[in-house]
């Protein structure tokens, strides 16, 4: 059993899409709360803008360690994501902070269920995503 390169991307990957999974799991958290009116919009925009960039970052970085291991499948399978993130990021509304969400379109109907099945999209990519590194990572370790 042989600890390489590719196998350390997959630990690493496994980590952070545990956190990924959190971060998803709060947004869905934060969304719900903003539909059944427990929150302040403004309050909970402050709250949500600040973890959209870290978790582009957290993405790309650990989909970047995939092409220096050269694991390709795993980036093919990370790169529609990653392609999303950054449309999404560049067709955000204008605003004075770095994030996604303006508290005065968010209660939106429209807005508000978009944000809604982003969440669970994600999550759902996140939480698939989880198995297979496991799954590759062990494999890895196994197969070396």
């Amino acid at each position: 059993m042989a600890f390489t390169f590719v196998a350390a991307c997959y630990i690493l990957a496994l980590i952070l899409s545990a956190v990924l999974i959190f971060f998803a799991i709060f947004h869905i958290i934060a969304f719900d709360e903003l539909k059944t009116d427990y929150k302040n919009p403004i309050d909970q925009c402050n709250s949500l803008n600040p973890l959209v960039l870290p978790e582009y970052v957290l993405h790309i970085f650990f989909t970047v360690l995939f092409v220096f291991a050269m694991q390709f499948t795993t980036v093919i399978l990370n790169l529609p994501l990653i392609v999303y993130h950054i449309r999404r990021y560049q067709c955000r509304p204008v605003m004075s902070a770095p994030g996604l969400y303006d508290p005065t379109t968010i209660m939106n109907a429209d807005q508000l269920n978009r944000a809604m099945r982003e969440g669970w999209i994600k999550l759902a990519f996140y939480l698939i995503s989880f198995f297979y590194y496991l799954y590759s990572m062990i494999y890895e370790l196994v197969s070396s």
